[in-house]
């Protein structure tokens, strides 16, 4: 028995806002729409929910559609429901945004899906509600990376302190002290020191590190809090 058979049907959507890192800073993954409506301007990747799937499967299919990857952090970030929002339809759309390490990307299929990573300070004119989006996403990061150590999801494995330095600079759209940063990263005992060095940016090189999930999970367990 259909018991909402009186009822209004429309359709449900997941947006994604994907960012990612590297040398020059904060970006973002956005698509050049080969397809209506809007067709020829820049947006989130997105697509429909299916009739079998939850709305963070749906979200998962569409990120790794898009990425290649199947594990990444993602997180919903809300809805948006406008009743005049798309003017394919009546769409309510569940938003996440993800954080991806750039190097991890499958280029192929990125390129497939006319998709370009853009500066953050950079990012063009996007269509419907999208920018709306990507301020909400941007400052739940900012929150978020001030509390909790998910910034280390935007780097590769082994990083040096600059580089996650400038990181934190990218995200908060701020200079920081270099002596006072390397101080309060190292003072948490969540980064482990390698004997590796990156011999690319200077003669002396910069050590490398990696953040320690085990060591930061039993530091919270002791009511150890992460504050950038």
């Amino acid at each position: 028995m259909n018991f909402y058979s009186n009822e209004d049907k429309f359709n449900i959507g997941v947006d994604c806002i994907v960012f990612g890192f590297d040398e020059d800073g904060l970006k973002l993954l956005l698509l050049k729409r080969n397809f209506e409506p809007a067709k020829g301007k820049w947006s989130l990747m997105g697509g429909f929910l299916n009739k079998q799937e939850s709305v963070d499967d749906a979200a998962s299919r569409v990120l790794s559609k898009l990425t290649g990857i199947d594990e990444l952090y993602m997180e919903q970030l809300g809805a948006f429901g406008d009743v005049e929002r798309d003017p394919g339809s009546r769409v309510v759309s569940i938003c996440y945004y993800a954080l991806i390490n750039i190097d991890e990307q499958d280029k192929e299929l990125v390129r497939k899906y006319n998709a370009f990573w853009i500066s953050i300070d950079q990012v063009p004119e996007l269509i419907f509600d999208h920018s709306l989006m990507v301020k909400k996403a941007l400052q739940r990061l900012r929150r978020k990376a001030s509390t909790q150590p998910v910034g280390f999801n935007l780097l590769p494995e082994k990083f040096t302190l600059p580089q996650l330095q400038r990181l934190y600079e990218a995200i908060y759209q701020v200079e920081l002290d270099k002596r006072n940063f390397r101080k309060k990263m190292l003072s948490m005992k969540v980064l482990e020191k390698l004997e590796e060095k990156d011999k690319e940016t200077s003669k002396r090189g910069a050590f490398y590190y990696k953040f320690n999930e085990d060591q930061y999970n039993k530091l919270v367990e002791n009511g150890f809090s992460f504050g950038v």
